[in-house]
């Protein structure tokens, strides 16, 4: 049986189980994130900012970002008078 596996989130190091998910590594963080990753709220990107799905499997020092997207409703302008 082999230990964690180190990762890295949002400049975290976290430590995870061999065959961990992104949104696992980013649980392991902050699982409120989590959360707003699993709803479709945040984006999760690699290390070089190409999107990744929060299913894929993570490596020994792979480096990801994830970030709450912001979001306007369509009724809501840029400026308001």
């Amino acid at each position: 049986m082999s230990g964690p596996v180190l990762v890295f989130v949002n400049d975290h190091a976290v430590r995870v189980a061999p065959g961990a998910t992104a949104q696992e590594a980013v649980g392991a963080l902050d699982a409120g994130l989590a959360g707003q990753l699993a709803g479709g709220a945040a984006q999760l990107t690699d290390g070089r900012g190409i999107a990744l799905a929060p299913d894929t499997p993570l490596f020994p020092g792979a480096i990801l970002r994830c970030a709450v997207r912001a979001r306007r409703g369509a009724d809501e302008a840029d400026a308001h008078a």
